[in-house]
């Protein structure tokens, strides 16, 4: 929906550090200098990037998971698009910090990377989330993965006066938590219990599948009972969700029932990141009438306004 400069490139990042922070969950910082530090100083929330991987090592054979073990040995021929969980200028340096799980080939060689590797990079690639100002309650509706572009959404919508920040964080249970322990008390009602969030002063309320962690059931339920309880007038208030498409489908249903804006940020398998191989086609409708044409993910999005978007069951 936004993007606030169309210049892209390929830039070589070196690696600052990576992580992991929980069961198959990582974080990898990288560092960009000259034109890339530049022009990822204004990387906006929800946009995405590119990386090769192809020549990135396998960890040590007793680091592979034995669900990996079979696909391990692969080449990995395209590139894998990545969201940011944060950016950080600093100077002529500008770091970045990409929240990834280890579920395949090439995310499984990403867990091995070392602090002084250098990786190859596309992007800033997509459009991002737009921020009205003008709100007063910013809802950040999360689905397991999708964290890492609402976390650094969240520090954006940080920076504005009076408007009020809450993360509603979905997972199956605790452990696919994607987020760094320890945790804070969980509640019902917003509080400070992720860490990721709390930095940016955003409360949050966690919801899991099987009620190991947070309030029992889906983060959509959650989202839908808080709003039963606000008194905000609905113009005031927006949404912002990434997450699995069933999850946003049904966002996008409570927005529209209640009459709140709703930006979704959707995904798709995005081999070129530029539009070219038209393999991420999202439908989606013209307005005022029922006619619908396509969109390609990667170039249009990832991000859209939820109204725009035809989910399919």
């Amino acid at each position: 929906m936004c993007n606030n400069n169309s210049k892209k490139g390929i830039f070589e990042a070196k690696v600052n550090s990576n992580r992991c922070i929980g069961e198959g969950f990582y974080r990898i910082n990288i560092g960009f200098c000259g034109d890339g530090a530049r022009l990822f100083a204004r990387f906006i929330p929800g946009q995405f990037v590119e990386i090769d991987l192809s020549n990135a090592p396998l960890p040590a054979t007793d680091k592979i998971p034995d669900k990996l073990r079979d696909v391990s040995g692969r080449n990995i021929i395209l590139r894998r698009p990545f969201s940011l969980a944060d950016v950080e200028a600093c100077g002529e340096v500008t770091n970045v910090e990409i929240l990834y799980c280890s579920v395949g080939p090439a995310s499984l060689r990403m867990t091995g990377l070392k602090k002084g590797d250098v990786v190859s990079v596309i992007g800033p690639l997509g459009n991002g989330f737009c921020i009205d100002k003008k709100k007063k309650v910013a809802i950040l509706a999360v689905g397991g993965m999708g964290a890492g572009p609402l976390q650094h959404l969240a520090v954006e919508l940080a920076k504005i006066p009076d408007m009020e920040v809450i993360a509603f964080v979905g997972a199956q249970s605790s452990n696919r938590l994607p987020f760094e322990k320890p945790f804070g008390e969980f509640s019902c009602e917003p509080t400070l219990c992720l860490n990721e969030f709390t930095k940016s002063a955003a409360k949050s309320v966690v919801a899991t599948d099987d009620g190991s962690a947070g309030v029992k059931g889906f983060v959509t339920g959650a989202v839908d009972r808080w709003l039963d309880d606000c008194e905000v007038a609905t113009k005031d208030i927006v949404i912002y969700c990434c997450g699995p498409e069933a999850m946003l489908a049904v966002m996008a249903k409570i927005a529209e029932k209640r009459g709140i804006d709703c930006q979704v940020s959707m995904e798709r398998q995005m081999a070129c990141g530029i539009g070219l191989c038209q393999s991420c086609a999202i439908e989606c409708r013209k307005e005022g009438c029922e006619e619908t044409f396509y969109k390609m993910c990667c170039k249009d999005g990832p991000v859209f306004d939820s109204k725009e978007v035809v989910f399919h069951p």
